[in-house]
């Protein structure tokens, strides 16, 4: 009887799909969504780096689990979700390039599809990866051929239309039209992230395997290293003590849903004087640094230290402070940044021994200035640095003095240099432009910081998830298919993306939107009236708000309009733009440069 072998490879991406593929019916749908491609694509840009191509280091994703199938095509029995992202990820390169009207790649298009041989001896083109499981539709073979997936009607095709609307958006806001920094990134994505294929004789092997794989998780390996050390130094009488805290540690590492490494490098970053460091960097420098860290002379007390900062760690993104109670600024954050964005832990961690009101204080600017960096498209590995060189300057803060003056210097400068494109951006804003759940963040702190000027902080009004998913919805002033009275009554449109803009948008209550539909602005305007939300009745009339103060200034510059075209979509936009500049307390001085 023959023995059944397992091999093993270390591959390449560009290897891996020089093979073709086939996800079985049996398979599982896709299920990856907007957080795990950002992280992935995020994971594999702040590996790559910004020094020279061949200095970058190989980055490991995982395994795949394959069996032989039909024709010489590979059946993938695990993995099927990383895979699927990087076959949708290689299209919207290609893609991407040739929207800038880069030449195509004949190495980039053969690993999407190439000429295989049947067995019949004829040649035939073949997908690298092919879905039969129902659910995927027809939607990765027209990512695959260059075509959008225009009607989606199962959920796995609408996350491979999402996955590839958000490689799109990464390009874009990484790389902006740079033709030679997008095939730097392909470059170090095909040649030097790698992947462990296991291919087994049969498919029951293949399952086997599997199973193994996902029962047993994934452990903390890279930690491993680490604890180690610590156990290095520490008494044999000991060890239960410390075993015990590093349980706890990677428990509430897990039950977060962190990458360790992501935690250590900016447990790192805020605790002490380093701007700059990879994830392969991390246990180097800890060996190198004990006379700074002190695990040598303490190693329960540094365990604890960072068992500490791991709860803080999981308290911030919740949106709470270190103690667990609600804070409407860490919350907002969570609401902007999804569950990818990690950078502004750097400076929460580095100034959570801040009193109360002073922690307040600074989560307020932070999440200020992570919305500017978020809407100019600031690229996140600039702005993680300049956290990284504040962190410094963050613990040694004690006074509302010294934190006023960080704020002025750090924060509010960087505001300043970012005024104009934050304008630019404002005023160019539109449904499309940004995801989705970020352009809720955006109508909704608009729409809030008007109300708490006008009714004051209620309970109502403190909390932005009230407007993000308190029963308003999104309301499309001109609709998205208005009736022909509606249309006539807009009269002749120049931008076909009039429809999306901020200015043509607003929110309302789900009970107002149910009889808004799609007529005209004449029959709409009393109905916004009904609205208790006073920067949806301003559309109907001059809101009555506050003092002198800014956003009041800001708020009286909101005029009504007795009736709505293309040119007062505009107008009311840039009414936005100085709304939004008050709001997240631009430089009231600088001049708008926002575009139509």
């Amino acid at each position: 009887m023959a023995v059944q072998r397992i091999q093993s490879d270390d591959s390449s991406v560009a290897s891996l799909f020089q093979s073709f593929y086939a996800v079985p019916d049996y398979q599982r749908e896709y299920v990856w969504e907007t957080e795990q491609v950002e992280q992935l694509l995020t994971d594999v840009r702040e590996e790559m780096g910004d020094g020279a191509a061949q200095d970058a280091p190989e980055y490991f994703i995982g395994s795949i689990v394959v069996c032989p199938g039909r024709e010489g095509v590979l059946d993938l029995i695990d993995g099927q979700q990383r895979m699927t992202t990087l076959y949708v990820t290689l299209c919207a390169i290609r893609d991407r390039l040739a929207a800038l009207g880069a030449p195509a790649s004949s190495v980039l298009n053969a690993q999407i599809a190439d000429a295989a041989v049947d067995v019949s001896g004829d040649e035939q083109r073949r997908y690298r990866l092919d879905l039969q499981y129902e659910d995927s539709g027809d939607a990765l073979v027209r990512l695959a051929d260059g075509k959008e997936i225009d009607n989606p009607t199962t959920h796995s095709m609408r996350n491979m239309r999402n996955a590839h609307h958000v490689v799109t958006r990464f390009l874009i806001s990484e790389f902006g039209p740079d033709v030679a920094a997008i095939r730097k990134f392909y470059g170090y994505l095909t040649n030097k992230v790698k992947l462990i294929r296991i291919q087994t004789e049969d498919v029951t092997k293949a399952l086997k395997i599997f199973e193994t794989i996902n029962d047993r998780g994934v452990g903390l390996n890279s930690m491993d290293l680490l604890k180690n050390l610590l156990f290095m130094k520490t008494p044999k009488g000991q060890f239960d003590k410390l075993k015990d805290t590093w349980k706890e540690l990677q428990d509430t590492i897990f039950r977060m849903g962190e990458k360790p490494l992501r935690f250590l490098r900016y447990f790192i970053f805020s605790r002490y004087d380093v701007e700059l460091l990879r994830e392969d960097e991390i246990y180097g420098w800890f060996s190198k640094n004990d006379g700074l860290v002190g695990y040598g002379r303490d190693p329960i007390g540094f365990a604890k230290e960072l068992v500490s900062a791991a709860r803080a760690y999981e308290m911030f993104r919740s949106g709470n402070t270190e103690k667990g109670q609600r804070n409407r600024y860490l919350d907002n954050i969570r609401l902007l940044g999804g569950q990818a964005a990690r950078q502004h832990l750097i400076l929460l961690l580095a100034g959570r021994h801040l009193p109360t009101a002073l922690f307040d204080r600074l989560t307020a600017e932070v999440e200020n200035l992570f919305f500017c960096y978020v809407i100019t498209r600031e690229p996140t590995r600039d702005f993680e640095r300049n956290f990284a060189k504040w962190a410094t300057e963050l613990r040694s803060i004690r006074t509302e003095a010294e934190l006023e003056a960080f704020i002025s210097t750090r924060v509010d400068k960087e505001k300043v240099n970012l005024a104009s494109r934050f304008d630019d951006a404002m005023g160019r804003l539109a449904l499309r432009s940004l995801q989705l759940y970020r352009f809720q963040y955006v109508l909704a702190k608009l729409t809030q910081q008007v109300d708490i000027l006008a009714y004051g902080e209620t309970e109502g009004t403190r909390w932005l998830g009230n407007y993000v998913s308190g029963g308003y919805e999104v309301e499309h002033i001109f609709p998205q298919n208005p009736s022909d009275e509606a249309a006539t009554e807009f009269g002749q449109i120049s931008d076909p993306e009039v429809v999306q803009r901020l200015g043509n948008l607003v929110l309302v209550e789900k009970s107002i939107n149910t009889s808004l539909g799609n007529r005209p602005y004449s029959e709409k305007r009393p109905v916004y009236q009904q609205s208790k939300l006073l920067l949806t009745r301003a559309l109907s009339e001059r809101p009555k708000v506050g003092t002198n103060t800014r956003i009041d200034r800001a708020v009286a510059s909101i005029a009504p309009y007795p009736e709505w075209n293309e040119a007062l979509v505009s107008d009311r936009q840039r009414s936005l733009v100085t709304l939004a500049r008050a709001v997240w307390g631009l430089p009231e001085q600088a001049a708008s440069t926002s575009q139509d």
